[in-house]
């Protein structure tokens, strides 16, 4: 008999709601006090600065809300665990719009996207289906996703600037959880078990099935480092090298499945 299907994850609503609220807030604070000088600095992200990066932030929540305005797709067509990998497809697109966008008065952009977004997501169900690049999501699903990009973005502006933009609880744990879902659906299996505590364990990879005790194949990391080896920000080794991923077991190499976003 093959194993049973797993249940997707379920998300309270109303905790992700406030964690991408509370984590857009976040960043605008700290976007909001960095110097011409700091915008202007480079990231680690390719040729983007600083000010290219605070402006694909505000992205994030624009995006949904024009999405919002447009009419409510026939059905649905990407199942929330199935994002991440979607988005390696993206990267040229994703850069053109944020170049796109005008960032010579960075408060009135960030005011203006929440009071937008805010307006946009009242009253609306979570049920809404709504348009994105890879296909019709829910939007409850879709404010998971946007976690993602905040929290994996809010490190990105860290190690640019040293601002040390504080994470929501809510918003690094659904992060953690979904980046972990993927992988377990990239290499569905039981064979190795990945614990990034306190938010997420899953099995994963093709072969024998743990049970009971402890597993043969175990991988443990803190949720920084596994958002960065999920999103290609750090490297396997390096980061087993340095202590911050722990692996035992033959099958407890995860290197060749990393990163799951582009």
């Amino acid at each position: 008999m093959p194993p049973a299907k797993k249940r997707p994850r379920s998300y309270d609503s109303a905790r992700t709601r406030g964690a991408v609220l509370a984590q857009f807030r976040n960043v605008r604070e700290a976007v909001t006090a960095l110097t011409p000088e700091q915008l202007d600095g480079p990231t680690r992200l390719g040729e983007w600065t600083v000010r290219d990066l605070a402006a694909h932030l505000t992205m994030v929540l624009a995006s949904l809300s024009r999405k919002l305005a447009e009419p409510e797709p026939a059905r649905k067509e990407l199942a929330l665990v199935d994002w991440p990998l979607a988005t390696a497809t993206a990267a040229a697109s994703i850069d053109e719009d944020t170049r796109a966008i005008d960032t010579g008065d960075l408060p009135a952009l960030y005011a203006e996207t929440l009071a937008r977004y805010e307006e946009a997501l009242a009253a609306v169900s979570d049920e809404r289906l709504v348009p994105s690049r890879f296909g019709a999501m829910r939007l409850g699903d879709f404010l998971v996703t946007r976690t993602v990009e905040l929290v994996v973005h809010t490190d990105d502006l860290n190690a640019a600037t040293g601002a040390d933009v504080p994470y929501d609880r809510q918003a690094l744990a659904a992060c953690t959880r979904l980046l972990a879902d993927a992988l377990a659906a990239k290499a569905p299996g039981g064979a190795v078990e990945v614990r990034i505590p306190p938010y997420a364990v899953v099995q994963c990879v093709e072969g024998p099935r743990h049970t009971r005790g402890t597993p043969p194949n175990v991988v443990e990391t803190d949720p920084l480092t596994w958002l960065r080896l999920a999103t290609g920000r750090t490297e396997w080794a390096v980061e087993l090298d340095a202590a911050h991923v722990s692996a035992s077991g033959e099958r407890a190499d995860l290197s060749g499945l990393l990163p799951l976003m582009g």
